[in-house]
């Protein structure tokens, strides 16, 4: 079993003040892999305290050396891409082909969007022609806890400590501690690339620990939190006290609105991308609406579809999906789909309970429940494993009135070959993102949502300013 009892602090390997052990769990085989060491108050003060000595110099920094920091990690970041993979794998229970490929793959994207955007980002501009001696001056927040989930590990980390680190903040990352693996070679890396003792911190911990030492701290000048909204909204309260800035990426229940002259591919695709990741994305498309007419015949292909996605162990080769993280996310899983059949919903496929050959592993049979009404439980809580909810709809307005009624905000989806009402739909939904037809976002777009899914916006240009203070300077003397 792997002892990773160190924390990354101001530039070296350290051991704990405050430490208590932690089994990190393997859930494939619900035995532990790892042990790891949950800090204190006082590992929290240590990083915070370094991360704030390196800030004033780190952001005198020019930002073409910022980003040449930035290159020099990526560049290292693709040389680890199997030790990363493995360890996610191991740790939360990615198949390793998907691990080796969409987990690891997220870094290297974010990384060569944030060098892109920031080598164009005008740090330094004029306000106006009306203004010539007004200048407005973008510059670091400060020091930023990141605090990162378990189910896209580097996806999370390399979204927050590349905002940061072009835009000249100092951080100190604490990691899920069901996913602390991946987040330790990421420290290793940030070494490796030579980026200046105290810029990057890293504290393993959890969130009544580490985390709310962090959130509530007098020298952390803004959270960067991606996770539940329930965490959310406790880490917005104990920040509170000292007014810092916080971002938020929380839940999500997104709806993928299916009329009746969608493509072909429409409902197989829906299926899998809910799939993906053993259902564990808060960007899920986890409410299918699905127009009257072609209801029937959409239930019939969500059940097929799901009937033949694979579950198989994560060291497999192939395309299949893992266990789920742990035997909480499992425990809560099959308690929510109990329940969607004690409210009346259509089993179609799946259901409670293991997939047939496994008796042991946190997996989750892939299930669909068909006729279910937006009041139902299964409608509207999250529920982060491979569970997808079948809604029927009439009219458009029917479609979006569903849609907008959740307390979340995240993705949704629309399917239809009518580009002028996909358009129109898309500008009624309450939701940061919005997916049609099968296009994902282009590159730099921002990733974030409305109400309970959170504030603030990650990637490209976006995710940069959100780490950035506005500062407007009138009588700017010539240069």
């Amino acid at each position: 079993m792997l002892e990773k009892r160190q924390f990354y602090i101001n530039g070296a390997w350290v051991d704990p003040i405050a430490g208590t052990d932690h089994n990190v769990i393997d859930p494939s085989t619900e035995e532990p892999c790892a042990v790891i060491s949950l800090g204190g108050a006082a590992d929290a003060d240590s990083a915070v305290a370094a991360a704030k000595a390196a800030f004033p110099s780190w952001m005198a920094t020019p930002v073409e050396e910022r980003i040449g920091y930035l290159e020099k990690l990526l560049e290292v970041y693709k040389s680890r891409r199997d030790d990363i993979a493995s360890s996610i794998s191991m740790e939360m229970g990615a198949p390793i082909d998907m691990a080796k490929t969409q987990q690891f793959g997220t870094g290297t994207y974010h990384l060569s969007n944030f060098i892109e955007e920031a080598k164009k980002f005008e740090f330094t501009k004029m306000l106006g022609d009306h203004a010539p001696d007004d200048r407005i001056i973008y510059e670091a927040v400060g020091v930023a806890a990141l605090i990162t989930p378990w189910n896209w590990p580097q996806n999370q980390i390399t979204l927050k400590v590349g905002a940061a680190a072009v835009a000249g903040c100092t951080m100190i990352l604490k990691p899920s501690e069901e996913s602390p693996l991946d987040a330790m070679i990421f420290a290793e890396m940030m070494h490796e690339a030579g980026f200046p003792p105290g810029v990057f911190n890293l504290v393993n911990g959890d969130g009544v620990g580490v985390g709310t030492t962090l959130t509530g701290h007098k020298d952390v000048d803004m959270v960067s939190f991606t996770g539940s909204t329930r965490a959310g909204i406790l880490i917005s309260q104990n920040a509170a006290n000292t007014l810092k800035r916080v971002h938020l990426e929380l839940g999500g229940k997104g709806a993928n609105l299916v009329f009746d002259d969608a493509d072909e591919k429409a409902i197989k695709r829906g299926v899998l991308r809910m799939m993906n990741n053993t259902g564990q994305s808060c960007n899920a498309p986890s409410r299918m609406l699905v127009q009257r007419g072609i209801y029937d015949k959409a239930v019939e292909e969500a059940a097929a579809v799901a009937a033949k996605v694979k579950v198989g162990a994560p060291t497999e080769e192939g395309n299949h999906i893992g266990p789920v993280v742990n035997e909480v996310q499992w425990n809560k899983i099959q308690g929510l789909i109990e329940k969607g059949i004690s409210e009346g919903a259509r089993l179609v496929a799946g259901g409670p309970g293991r997939p047939e050959g496994f008796n042991k592993g946190f997996y989750v049979r892939p299930t669909v429940f068909a006729d279910v009404n937006n009041e139902m439980t299964i409608a509207r809580e999250e529920i982060f494993g491979p569970v997808l909810s079948i809604i029927p709809f009439d009219t458009e307005e029917e479609a979006v009135e569903i849609a907008n009624d959740t307390d979340y905000g995240l993705t949704n989806y629309i399917q239809t070959t009518d580009g002028t009402r996909g358009n129109r739909v898309a500008r009624q939904l309450r939701s940061g993102m919005v997916e049609m037809n099968g296009n994902s976002r282009g590159a730099g777009a921002p990733f974030g949502g409305m109400k309970q899914s959170g504030n603030g916006r990650e990637g490209g240009v976006w995710g940069i300013e959100d780490f950035l203070e506005v500062k407007s300077v009138a009588g700017w003397a010539a240069e």
